[in-house]
């Protein structure tokens, strides 16, 4: 799972005797992503121009466009999408501006847990980035999955993909719930050039923020 990754500056190199160690490094990137991410756009603000619903078999089309177009997700089939919009439209969430899709969130609920909803991709277009839609496709998902039960989010992320780990830390912390990652899968398990993935987890997740609640 993954995010178009953000163009971040890099860290001047420190004097030896101020070097950082790779927590606060890491630490220092997540926060520079967040921030290029832009502050979360309010519920008043984004109504008029963005609707948040699940996602129609029409919408698979447009939503396999803006992973190809990204060049850093990785872009299922056409195909996958379109399936992806039938059978897993409950558990999904896209974004719609102007008639056309300009981000969305696919997931599904686990089979052997079914408190828990994995998030398989997250992607909003170019010119919608900065806006906080990432942050609302999944507040938006997890109050509509809390319903069935679900209480803890599931996703994996590569360690480079800053602006993905702040997205999900951002919402982590919004719904004052735990965000704990371990190794996941190495890139060795992978049959290509595949970056390895962390296992992520976000609990308690159903939890709405204060602005959905105004």
């Amino acid at each position: 799972m993954s995010l178009p990754t953000l163009n971040t500056a890099k860290h001047r190199a420190q004097p030896a005797e101020h070097k950082l160690n790779t927590a606060e490094l890491e630490r220092l990137r997540v926060e520079q992503a967040a921030a290029a991410l832009g502050p979360p756009t309010s519920r008043t603000q984004s109504a008029p121009t963005v609707i948040l619903r699940a996602p129609r078999v029409a919408d698979g089309a447009q939503m396999w466009r803006i992973a190809k177009n990204s060049t850093v997700l990785d872009t299922n089939s056409s195909y996958a999408y379109l399936m992806w919009s039938r059978d897993f439209a409950r558990t999904s969430v896209v974004a719609e501006r102007n008639g056309r899709i300009v981000g969305y969130v696919i997931g599904f609920i686990r089979p052997e847990a079914p408190d828990t909803l994995f998030v398989w991709q997250v992607a909003v277009h170019p010119r919608q980035q900065g806006r906080g839609t990432g942050g609302h496709l999944l507040h938006t998902l997890l109050n509509n999955v809390a319903a069935q039960g679900v209480s803890k989010l599931e996703t994996t992320i590569s360690p480079d993909n800053a602006a993905s780990i702040a997205l999900f830390t951002s919402v982590a912390r919004r719904r004052n719930a735990r965000i704990t990652k371990r190794p996941f899968f190495a890139a060795g398990v992978f049959p290509d050039s595949h970056a390895p993935e962390d296992l992520y987890l976000i609990a308690p997740t159903a939890r709405a923020t204060q602005e959905e609640h105004r």
